[in-house]
Order: C-alpha cells, then structure tokens, then sequence
C-alpha cells in the first residue's frame, strides 16, 4: 500500500510538474550585459531616469563635457569611442555597454569613415539635472 501511494503521488507530482516546465522553456531569460559598482549616484529622496538615443554620422563628435551622474551607453551599431581627460581611450562597439563616469572631462567620437553609430544612452539624475556640461 506504501508503494501504491508513493507512486500515485509521484505521478500527480510529475503530472503537476511537467506543464510547468514546458512553459518555462519558452520564458525568456536576461543575460547581464554589464555590471559595474560605481560612485556618485543622485542620492535625493527621487531620481529622473532618462533612456536618449543618438545618431553619429561618420566622424561626428561629442562636445567637450562632463556629467554630474554616471553615464551608461549602449551601442546599437558601429563603433562609439570615448576619449576622458587622464585616462586612455576607451572604444566599445556594437552589443556591448560601458558606464562613462561623472565628472570626468570627455569627447565622445564615431571614428569610422564610412559607417554610422547608434547609441542607447540611460542616465539617472537628481530631477531637473541637465543631461551634460559643456565645456569651452
């Protein structure tokens, strides 16, 4: 009688089971692309995030700026490199993501000669905080 009911109930757990697990072989699963423990996060009771796109035709730049707040940049197609004053130049290309730090002097350029560049950038603030400051 032991055996008849630990087999019953193997066979409602594997019946209950199995449909989960067809269904969870559709789900998708996210991968990290990046992780980064950075400094200088807005530490104000809220915060504006902000996801902006941008286009650079071959050989556009960036102008000379900074940011109050870290900086993630995701490159959709082409090839973005960032060139920050006191560190060496840094060039991420297309799938991959960097974090550009705060209050670090930068240009940010399309080097390519031919092929254009698209950016996803996401940038959290205090609210009202402009994107960059340009620099002269």
């Amino acid at each position: 009688m032991k055996t008849i009911t630990s087999l019953a109930l193997a066979a409602i757990a594997v019946g209950f089971f199995l449909p989960c697990a067809a269904q969870e072989a559709g789900a998708v699963k996210p991968q990290i692309l990046l992780q980064q423990t950075v400094d200088g996060m807005p530490r104000g009771e809220k915060q504006e995030l902000r996801v902006l796109t941008a286009t650079f035709k071959p050989g556009d730049k960036t102008v000379f700026h900074t940011h109050r707040f870290p900086v993630t940049v995701y490159v959709l197609e082409g090839a973005f490199t960032l060139e920050m004053e006191g560190m060496a130049p840094v060039t991420v290309r297309q799938g991959q993501a960097m974090v550009e730090p705060p209050n670090v002097k930068m240009t940010g350029y399309n080097r390519s000669n031919s092929d254009s560049l698209r950016v996803v950038v996401f940038y959290a603030s205090d609210p009202d905080t402009p994107f960059l400051d340009a620099l002269h």
